[in-house]
């Protein structure tokens, strides 16, 4: 029987080139991130990706875009529509780094991007608007709470940085630890909150 040829694989979508290319982020950095690589590990021709996509930087800016739809923007409308308290998200958001196979793929992506970052404006520019949609949100929610501005302000900054921390740092401590760092950060960041705030 014939071995199958590129042309018989089943259309690929752009979201199919994006989802490659972050693999190859991940594994290997930007610079492996490139359309003869792309078409080579998907078994296609590179005639199949400038269907989708302009050249390398379209396909590069749409994976960011794509992270910060899917990481930033949907999130956020998920937790505005569930409508849950400003103290059940925190503490959620506190917990998030350890939500199993799901958190590590994200916190894997997030720092292959923030790599980048630091060699590109483009990546830099949409991980610096990334980070302030965040802090913004999360501003907002220990307003909900009560506290001041600048207290909200300075709270969304440690719990930022906890979570970030928390995907550097995924392998210090025991299980115990964590859990104990997860409910001192918690009560650190809830204390002082307005009883019977949103």
């Amino acid at each position: 029987m014939p071995a199958k040829s590129a042309s018989s694989k089943p259309s690929l979508t752009p979201e199919d080139w994006i989802r490659e290319a972050r693999e190859l982020l991940i594994a290997h950095s930007i610079d492996a991130v490139r359309v003869d690589v792309l078409a080579k590990q998907m078994e296609v021709t590179r005639g199949s990706f400038y269907w989708h996509f302009t050249d390398r930087d379209d396909l590069l800016k749409r994976v960011l875009l794509s992270w910060q739809e899917e990481q930033t923007e949907q999130i956020i409308a998920r937790y505005r529509k569930q409508g849950v308290t400003a103290e059940a998200l925190i503490r959620e958001l506190v917990e998030l780094p350890f939500h199993g196979r799901a958190a590590m793929k994200g916190s894997s992506v997030e720092l292959a991007i923030r790599a980048w970052a630091r060699r590109d404006e483009m990546a830099r520019k949409v991980v610096d608007a990334v980070d302030a949609k965040r802090l913004t949100y999360l501003e907002e929610c220990f307003g909900n709470l009560g506290f001041p501005a600048p207290d909200a302000k300075a709270r969304a900054f440690l719990l930022y940085c906890y979570m970030q921390s928390e995907s550097l740092f995924r392998n210090q401590g025991s299980a115990d630890d964590k859990s104990l760092r997860r409910q001192f950060v918690a009560q650190t960041l809830l204390a002082g909150a307005s009883a019977g705030k949103p």
